[in-house]
């Protein structure tokens, strides 16, 4: 082999060596999709993650308000059930547990007595006692 040959061999050597190495620098398509499904996989489990939350909180307040809903339909069914009570026209509304009366009575106690019935229902957390005594006229 003369000098020419060893110089174009090596020359071309060289050239592959040069080639192969540029393109292990550089991502391969199978890499690049590989990352973007990593990508996407991640941001579809981000928002898998926020709706489980949404989907958690919204039954969460449903279950309040039925929670509420069952308490007013007992309080009610307590102050009709009560002497002296149920012909009275007694509001009854709940949010979160907490009563609130409204209406008139003819006598305080009518008042106290709706409060007190109120106050004994299972899941009652306070009751604002907004009843007024009816003004004799």
């Amino acid at each position: 082999m003369n000098t020419l040959e060893r110089i174009i061999i090596c020359s071309a050597s060289m050239v592959t060596m040069c080639v192969g190495l540029l393109a292990c620098d550089r991502q391969h398509p199978a890499e690049v999709a590989g990352r973007s499904i990593d990508h996407a996989a991640g941001k579809a489990t981000d928002k898998l993650t926020e709706a489980s939350a949404s989907i958690s909180n919204q039954g969460k307040e449903a279950g309040v308000a039925l929670d509420d809903a069952a308490i007013t339909v007992k309080v009610k069914a307590a102050i009709v059930a009560e002497p002296g009570l149920h012909v009275l026209q007694i509001g009854v509304e709940t949010t979160k547990g907490v009563v609130t009366l409204t209406g008139s009575v003819d006598v305080p106690r009518n008042g106290a007595r709706a409060k007190e019935l109120a106050e004994n229902v299972a899941g009652v957390h306070e009751v604002n006692n907004l009843l007024l005594p009816k003004i004799a006229g």
